[in-house]
């Protein structure tokens, strides 16, 4: 279709007496259009707070909702979001992190599968799953690729938080192809409305540069300020919200620079 628009374009220019005043493409950029970049949205942390969880829900575009399971609030969001189109996650805690649910390098097999069974009926919809904390256990290779496994039986992706360099999750799920992706950018490490926007801006350039990124931030009204008021403006960057689920997609399950080398997770 752009072949035949631009020889449309160029016979009506012709007939114009216009050809000659017309800018000439160079070879390098004639037939090409501005390329894309991508970028996915989770928002963690929520089942907790109403007025929060709303702020979130209400963001524009297609933001994924992670709810954790041990919140008073997370079987009512959750059906909330999903009601509302949006993409829901099972927020899963793991080690360092606490309570009735969370995973710990101690525990065995049939007690792990117990707590993801108890979470994902607590978060109802859930299409996927992310860690909550997990820096110890996320670098076991027994439990994560049990996790991974039993995620694929279930068709649930995953997206690996990479709260620890030491994670081994996404390696294993690239192993056996679960669909899945990695964190690129935390929002809101630090609580300051420049912060986050010098790290959303860190996102947008890692997007341009790699083709997507993949940011995580929390329901910290800070954090809601910022986002509010800028992802009404990233289109206007060259830049295009999409689905995890899309994102998963337009990575093909392969390691950014920043996870591994050449394609494969470390």
């Amino acid at each position: 279709m752009r072949v035949w628009l631009t020889g449309l374009v160029c016979a009506l220019a012709v007939t114009t007496g216009a050809a000659r005043a017309a800018p000439v493409e160079s070879s390098a950029t004639a037939g090409k259009a501005p390329k894309v970049a991508y970028l996915s949205l989770i928002i963690d942390d929520l089942g907790q707070n109403p007025e929060r969880d709303s702020r979130a829900l209400a963001l524009p575009g297609p933001v994924t909702l992670a709810i954790m399971p041990d919140t008073p609030h997370a079987t009512d969001f959750a059906r909330q979001a999903h009601k509302a189109g949006k993409t829901v996650m099972l927020h899963m805690p793991m080690d360092p992190a606490t309570g009735p649910y969370a995973w710990h390098p101690e525990l065995p097999l049939p007690e792990l599968e117990s707590r993801l069974n108890a979470a994902l009926l607590k978060v109802p919809y859930a299409a996927g799953i992310n860690n909550h904390m997990g820096s110890r256990m996320t670098a076991e290779p027994v439990a994560m690729s049990w996790l991974v496994g039993e995620l694929q039986r279930r068709h649930l992706f995953l997206v690996d938080s990479r709260t620890s360099a030491k994670t081994v999750a996404a390696a294993e799920a690239q192993k056996i192809g679960l669909a899945s992706v990695s964190r690129d950018v935390f929002l809101d490490d630090e609580r300051t409305a420049e912060a986050i926007s010098g790290q959303l801006q860190t996102a947008i350039k890692l997007a341009h540069k790699q083709g997507s990124a993949v940011m995580i931030g929390h329901p910290y009204p800070v954090t809601l300020d910022v986002l509010e008021r800028e992802l009404p403006k990233l289109k206007s960057q060259g830049i295009e919200l999409i689905e995890i689920r899309h994102m998963v997609t337009e990575r093909g399950n392969e390691a950014m620079a920043g996870h591994g080398k050449n394609g494969r997770y470390r």
